[in-house]
């Protein structure tokens, strides 16, 4: 395990797009972005290729494979930013250069499309990247100092600090914030959806489930032995897709060695309601013995926290305590 440096004020974030273009970001959340991170006493710069758009609104596998190797290369660079999510990464996979990125190790972050990065650069090089808010998060004017407060906690609090405690967010939205700021819904956050009780210690795995799959059966899938899996999915998800899709993770091999799940809290229209996520978990023999707790504040959903993906993770899960704690080293 590889675990990057935390960053100090004046070090350069680069900011890639290796799934959808950068050109679909309005001027004002570009701009918004840019200032929060700046605020942050960071120095912004930009991949030369993330504006590229074809017909799959994404830009060429070449110009995001050498967006990725200059971020990596860049001794300057100490943290690496993904636009945003999208379609497409899982296309970068065979065209990595793995050893490039062990022997240059830094901060990678990013979510939804990204876990497919995410997830393989911890299974090919053991460094510990990042599922967590993208560039364009920074953009969100309502409702985003919770996702805030913990990629400060992750990334730029004193480095003595060795773990960190997720508390529940006071209150939630699920809509097109990048649409329109003003107009916006926030629901109180009922707090966790505790399913089984248990307590337990791995290795974080995960982010969003469907890309997630995509590496099922490659040299990209990290192995499930010894881990905490957080799964979440996005709108596109239904109660059956999302239990088809968790079914396929439980046979893959290792999963026995599945130590515990947080799922991370569905979007609106996907009608996952809490029932539906019991008794899509009661039905499954292999989830029985290990502690689960849904309704988790990541994934797409706002707020969210930052996890690392490969890091270590303890979880502990009773009918009136959730303690979630996460390890920065």
């Amino acid at each position: 395990m590889i675990v990057p440096e935390k960053l100090k004020n004046g070090d350069e974030v680069r900011i890639i797009a290796p799934s959808t273009s950068h050109s679909i970001l309005s001027k004002e959340n570009i701009e918004l972005s840019t200032h929060r991170l700046e605020q942050l006493g960071l120095k912004v710069t930009f991949g030369n290729y993330i504006n590229e758009s074809n017909s799959l609104i994404t830009s060429s596998i070449e110009s995001r494979i050498k967006d990725l190797h200059d971020a990596f290369k860049d001794n300057n660079v100490k943290a690496i930013l993904t636009s945003i999510g999208g379609y497409q990464a899982n296309q970068l996979l065979s065209y990595i250069d793995y050893d490039l990125i062990r022997n240059n190790p830094k901060i990678f972050c990013g979510y939804s499309d990204i876990t497919a990065l995410g997830n393989a650069i911890y299974a090919k090089t053991g460094l510990v990247t990042y599922s967590g808010i993208h560039f364009s998060s920074f953009g969100m004017v309502k409702g985003f100092e919770y996702s805030l407060e913990y990629f400060k906690k992750m990334f730029l609090e004193d480095d003595e600090v060795s773990s960190i405690e997720i508390e529940p967010s006071t209150e939630w939205s699920n809509d097109a914030w990048y649409m329109d700021q003003e107009n916006r819904k926030f629901y109180p956050n009922e707090g966790y959806l505790v399913i089984n009780e248990g307590e337990c210690e791995g290795t974080a795995i995960g982010g969003n489930l469907c890309t997630l799959n995509l590496l099922q059966g490659t040299e990209f899938m990290p192995s499930l032995e010894e881990t905490i899996l957080f799964l979440e999915d996005d709108k596109l998800t239904c109660p059956k897709t999302f239990d088809r899709d968790l079914q396929s993770l439980i046979h893959q091999t290792g999963f026995n060695g599945v130590k515990g799940i947080l799922i991370g809290r569905f979007e609106k229209v996907s009608q996952v309601s809490n029932e539906l996520i019991q008794t899509i978990i009661h039905t499954k023999k292999e989830l029985s013995h290990i502690p689960i707790v849904a309704n988790v504040d990541f994934g797409h959903t706002s707020p969210m926290f930052t996890f690392p993906i490969g890091g270590k993770v303890n979880l502990r899960v009773k009918q009136n305590e959730v303690k979630v704690t996460l390890h920065r080293k």
